[in-house]
């Protein structure tokens, strides 16, 4: 339980690995995913190592699934997924899987290539009975003697009786629909108007055998006269990517070749069918175990991508690695080792020999469904050091709750908790349909995150008594109208005094329903105040400036964890206790005087309260004699006095650390954390931290070669100091946003309830029944858009700022570096990379 608060505590680990065991312990270690191995050959190019041959057969083998993948696609095809884990194969099953996928590749290629030969002499054909058909109908228009007539102006006139009808020759082909204007325009300019062009549309579509897509075209028939406006025409056919055909001049020849081509199609079509038939069978085949390839390829390549890792004994027999591992999984890892030596039939086992090292270890916390979207949200911010408090089992309470102060409504939290409960009961659906949409991946991801943020606001809701804008009368009003009326007059008078007075005010200290206070939020008499703002900032904002101190304190007090474990009592005495006396003092004894002044003052003595905003000014300026602002009980000079001087005593204790060496400054209080700024970002990685490391290493060397300077580190300290006074000052109103969003989310709320759902409410006809259903529907849609969505994020990232920067930066310092074991999971859910 208590590996919960810190990370894991690792290991570095020695692997001895025989050669030909060596594929099978590392395969066993990649299923169980607990070690993270170390690269031993930095300087050695990939190219250069060991089993780089292997990889790149295993490269080899995923671009030909890659391609069999992409046919299946195309030829839309199901996949099937039946979430299966095949075990790694064996290294001698490498040479079966290569000739079978090599098989595989040829066969389709092969059958691609003969599919499109075969479509690209079906189309010619096609093309070629279109032009048969449509020719023969031009040439039986051009027998009419109009169109003759029509023809013989292309003569001279007065040759006309005198010379033989000339004899035209013309060509026929094919064109894309779309090019017909610009073709004929071009036949008209080239051949200055001496040509004669006919075209017709073809009705059906044709597919083009090279891209597969369906296009329209058209038949056209050009007669000219000459060989030179032939040569003409050919080339502008050519420019046109036109198809051109030979077309029989007598009927009786276009007619046999038609029926030719008709028998020749029929048969095209018969050979077609039985190729798509075959090819379809192939990837059907394909489509059944293509994902289980897959998984065994790049498991494989996995393998001996680690397996370049090691390094190799002299003698050429024993690999050697070593791995980061959680000391409580050794009995895991050993158990593995020793299941890798049996699969491959080595008798010598593998060693796992523990090492000393002074190498800082990666972090590791082990989560699991509902603790890794926490977990993230801390990560995210930056990885913590080693052995460090972990703020995530705190977050998993204090993320959804501030998150809902900001929140609050009962309604919009229970539209919130019922989504969220959906993705929590069908996660196990959703997770096979395997959706690869990000922004659902990301909410899902965050399920329970959404489903304690809802439940929260839930609560929250019912404190501010606040449900789309309006409240709930669960348990009647606290508040008494009676006394405003004189029980000796007639109703007249009543109504008289509610016509002439839109705003009546109620007097506190009149009881209503209750004695006391109200049972459980807000009475639902402020709902319909005119004052309600007024109220409502008050009560949040102090609320805010609670919840405030209180998270803040709560991570100051986590840091003595952290230095108890880690043995620094200076960073204690010197670091915690006055950082904590200096809250406590001031921020602290704030919320005590809120408290106080609720308690000590009723309806009676409330017009006599002083402001807490003034004496606390007062407090730091030592004004003790404000006559504007009187004290709140007696003694109240003497305890401030008090505090300040604690406070003051605080900058004495941390300077004190200024004449100690730089290693024993306190955590928290300076050096590796800025208290009034934002740092953000996932850490170093390993080899970074070693490079800060040796670094850190050779400056204290340095320092401790050259004289202390005790002037030079007292104003380091003091800065530091200083930033933290301040950045507590600013941080304690940084949680005034939760007063903030509170406040923007409920108005919000209440126009949208206004300007919208009232319009719908304010009729009484029948009309207004389906007026109110359409205006319903808009109030839905602009509820679940702008409240749900862009104010839940919004209040989301507020929360999220909140932990970062105000709470996580009292301990946690978050520059270590994450543990990445080398493990199979990835593969299985499509995020590989080496």
């Amino acid at each position: 339980m208590g590996e919960l608060f810190r990370s894991e505590e690792m290991t570095l680990a020695q692997l001895y690995l025989q050669s030909e065991s060596a594929y099978c312990c590392v395969s066993e270690l990649g299923e169980i995913g607990m070690v993270q191995f170390r690269d031993l050959n930095p300087d050695v190019n990939v190219f250069q190592r060991k089993f780089v041959n292997e990889v790149r057969r295993c490269e080899e083998m995923d671009r030909k699934l890659r391609f069999v993948e992409k046919e299946i696609k195309k030829a839309n095809i199901p996949m099937v997924d039946t979430g299966e884990n095949p075990e790694v194969p064996l290294p001698r099953d490498m040479i079966d899987l290569e000739a079978t996928f090599e098989k595989l590749e040829n066969e389709l290629k092969e059958i691609n290539t003969n599919q499109e030969a075969l479509k690209k002499n079906f189309l010619e054909l096609t093309e070629l009975k279109h032009i048969l058909r449509r020719t023969q109908q031009f040439f039986d228009e051009m027998e009419d003697p109009n169109l003759l007539e029509e023809s013989s102006t292309l003569m001279d006139p007065a040759e006309v009786g005198t010379r033989p009808p000339l004899r035209l020759g013309f060509v026929a082909g094919v064109i894309s629909r779309e090019r017909i204007p610009t073709f004929e325009r071009m036949l008209w300019r080239v051949c200055r108007g001496n040509v004669f062009l006919r075209q017709a549309d073809i009705e059906d579509s044709l597919e083009d055998p090279a891209t597969g897509d369906q296009v329209y075209k058209s038949v056209f028939i050009i007669f000219f006269q000459g060989d030179q406006l032939k040569t003409r025409v050919k080339k502008i056919c050519e420019g046109f990517r036109a198809s051109l055909y030979p077309c029989p001049e007598t009927p009786q020849e276009r007619k046999e070749m038609a029926a030719g081509v008709a028998t020749r199609i029929d048969d095209l079509q018969m050979v077609l069918n039985q190729t798509e038939d075959h090819r379809q069978r192939v990837l059907q085949a394909a489509a059944k175990t293509v994902r289980v390839w897959f998984i065994k390829v790049r498991k494989m390549k996995a393998v001996y991508h680690t397996l370049n890792l090691c390094n190799i004994d002299v003698t050429q027999k024993c690999l050697i690695a070593e791995v980061w591992c959680p000391v409580s999984d050794m009995d895991s890892i050993q158990f593995a080792l020793r299941r890798g030596t049996e699969k491959s039939g080595s008798t010598v086992p593998s060693i796992l020999n523990r090492m000393q090292t002074k190498q800082t270890p990666p972090t590791f916390n082990k989560t699991n469904k509902f603790t890794s979207g926490f977990q993230n949200i801390v990560d995210a911010y930056g990885i913590g050091n080693y052995r460090e408090m972990n703020p995530a089992p705190y977050t998993i309470i204090t993320f959804p709750f501030l998150f809902a102060v900001m929140f609050g409504d009962l309604g919009h939290g229970v539209l919130m908790t019922c989504a969220a409960l959906y993705l929590v009961l069908r996660e196990s659906r959703l997770v096979a349909q395997k959706n690869d949409n990000e922004m659902f991946s990301m909410v899902f991801a965050g399920r329970y995150i959404i489903l304690l943020m809802g439940i929260f606001s839930i609560y929250t809701g019912i404190i501010y008594n606040d449900c789309f804008s309006k409240s709930l009368n669960l348990f009647g009003s606290g508040w008494s109208v009676r006394p405003m009326f004189d029980t000796r007059v007639n109703n007249l008078t009543w109504f008289q005094t509610l016509d002439e007075n839109k705003v009546l005010q109620l007097d506190p200290a009149v009881r209503g329903v209750f004695n006391g206070p109200y049972p459980i939020g807000i009475d639902p008499i402020w709902n319909i105040a005119t004052n309600k703002l007024t109220f409502l900032n008050s009560f949040k904002m102090k609320m805010s400036v609670i919840l405030g101190v209180i998270h803040m304190l709560f991570g100051v007090s986590l840091s003595l964890f952290n230095h108890l474990y880690f043995k620094k009592p200076l960073n204690i005495y010197l670091g915690f206790i006055p950082e904590i006396v200096f809250m406590a003092s001031l921020f602290g004894y704030l919320v005590i005087l809120v408290f106080y002044k609720w308690l000590a003052y009723d309806a009676h003595t409330s017009r006599n309260a002083p402001s807490l905003l003034i004496a606390f000014i007062n407090m730091f300026l030592f004004n003790y004699n404000d006559p504007t602002n009187q004290p709140l009980y007696r003694g109240q000079v003497i305890i401030p006095s008090i505090l300040s001087s604690v406070n003051l005593s605080f900058l004495k204790k941390k300077l004190i650390t200024s004449s100690l060496p730089h290693t024993l400054v306190p955590l928290g209080s300076g050096g590796t954390q800025n208290f009034g700024g934002i740092r953000v970002g996932n850490g170093p990685t390993e080899d970074q931290a070693e490079i800060i490391q040796h670094d850190q290493l050779s400056q204290h060397s340095e320092n401790d070669e050259h004289e202390f300077n005790f002037g030079d580190v007292a104003v380091h300290q003091a800065i530091h100091t200083i930033e933290y006074c301040l950045g507590c000052i600013s941080n304690t109103a940084s949680y005034l946003r939760l007063w903030a969003l509170s406040l923007a989310h409920a108005q919000l709320s209440e126009v949208l309830w206004t300007m919208v759902m009232h319009l719908g409410l304010s009729s009484r006809s029948f009309g207004g029944f389906v007026v109110l259903s359409i205006i319903f529907g808009a109030f839905a849609v602009l509820t679940v858009c702008i409240l749900l969505i862009m104010e839940g994020l919004s209040a989301f990232l507020h929360a999220l700022r909140l932990h970062w920067v105000e709470f996580q930066n009292k301990f946690y310092v978050g520059q270590g570096f994450k543990f990445l074991p080398f493990t199979f999971e990835s593969i299985l859910e499509g995020r590989f990379e080496d």
